[in-house]
């Protein structure tokens, strides 16, 4: 029976072969030639279509040598055999039976296998029948005796272990059981809120989405680190639309809602650089400082057009001189110059140059409510220059 089981073997073998060469392509289509590589390449296929695993020193033992003498464990053969595509080894044999072969019943097969690797039973020589039953007496009376101290000891187990039952029993009742109503209260409570939050959650992003955020932005002078103390404008580009337009006094912060993803806009001033901005607001602070930079061109402009003169004759003399040369040095021949009247008629008027350095080096008290509306250079002289005189009430 033995030698039928190694040629079925041998015929496992083959199949096993075939059916790893059906997605592999091995060093040799030969199992018993197969190298390194190879080996790893079915173990790992092994464990994905049987779920088992061969070592090494297993392949070699059983595969390499076409010779085999011995059989692996009935373990290793039915995950071989599941391999190649049978249910078991039982089953593998069953479909490739030799003539005149009869199998035992797939039970009795494995018991056998088993019996196979169980230590035998040592019989007794007849010539040593008395002194062997008079060994197995003493046995069983030692025996008797340890079956007597271990019910004693089990005895006292089950005493112990009833006492700490009842204990558990009473710890667990002084508590809360998972049937009580404290124990559903607070899992309910837990669970509303996780919803009151969950809520939560979804209300911010409805109100973010359908109402936008608000968003502020103060401004800062980059020269002297302080608040910007003349009026801005700000231009809100959007696309496909028209710009909005804003005038923030001086001191005072840009506040923007909107529940769109980008914002561009132009800061402009009379003394400081033109500056664009764009933001990405959903990653972007609701809150923000933007520094504006002061453009020397202005604001030296507007420092001498401002710059009252001394009551001294002889330094007013001197004062005035300065400031004419200093404005005709940066203002353009060719400036377009305007001044707009603060009333109720909305008035302008045209000067030109030479008008406008003679108006404000000419020492009067009204220069301290001159202010800048817009200024434009070019090539580094001032080209516009927009300016009112604010009356005193």
């Amino acid at each position: 029976m033995e030698n039928l089981d190694i040629l079925h073997f041998e015929q496992l073998k083959t199949e096993i072969e075939q059916k790893f060469l059906e997605g592999n392509t091995p060093s040799n289509p030969s199992i018993s030639k197969w190298k390194g590589i190879d080996i790893v390449y079915f173990q790992e296929d092994l464990r994905k279509k049987a779920k088992g695993n061969i070592s090494e020193k297993s392949f070699y033992t059983y595969f390499k040598s076409n010779n085999t003498t011995k059989l692996p464990r009935i373990d290793m053969l039915n995950i071989l055999s599941i391999y190649a595509g049978y249910e078991s080894w039982y089953a593998f044999k069953k479909s490739h039976l030799f003539e005149n072969e009869v199998l035992e019943n797939e039970t009795e097969t494995v018991i056998s296998e088993q019996e196979n690797l169980l230590p035998k039973e040592i019989k007794p020589e007849e010539g040593n029948t008395a002194e062997s039953n008079k060994k197995i007496t003493e046995k069983n009376t030692a025996s008797s005796s340890e079956n007597h101290q271990e019910n004693t000891i089990l005895q006292k187990n089950n005493t112990e272990n009833k006492t700490v039952k009842e204990k558990s029993e009473i710890t667990f009742s002084a508590n809360e059981s998972p049937n009580s109503n404290g124990y559903f209260i607070k899992k309910w409570t837990a669970l509303l809120l996780f919803l009151i939050i969950l809520v939560g959650i979804g209300i911010a992003i409805y109100w973010k989405s359908i109402f936008g955020v608000t968003y502020i932005y103060s401004f800062r002078d980059a020269d002297r680190s302080t608040g910007v103390n003349i009026p801005l404008n700000i231009k809100v580009i959007k696309e496909n639309e028209s710009p909005i337009f804003y005038r923030i006094e001086p001191g005072q912060d840009f506040v923007y809602s909107t529940d769109e993803k980008m914002l561009n806009m132009e800061v402009t001033s009379p003394l400081y650089e033109n500056l664009s901005i764009t933001r990405n607001l959903d990653n972007a602070p609701e809150k923000e400082i933007i520094t504006l930079r002061p453009d020397d061109y202005k604001t030296s402009v507007y420092y001498y057009s401002k710059k009252s003169i001394p009551g001294d004759a002889e330094d007013a003399l001197e004062q005035i001189k300065l400031k004419r040369r200093e404005l005709e040095h940066r203002i353009s021949n060719h400036a377009v110059i305007y001044q707009v009247f603060d009333n109720n008629i909305y008035g302008i008027e045209t000067l030109d140059k030479e008008k406008y350095i003679t108006l404000v080096t000419t020492p009067t008290t009204s220069l301290k409510n001159l202010s800048f509306l817009d200024v434009k250079t070019e090539n580094g002289k001032i080209i516009l220059i927009k300016f009112k005189i604010k009356e005193d009430e």
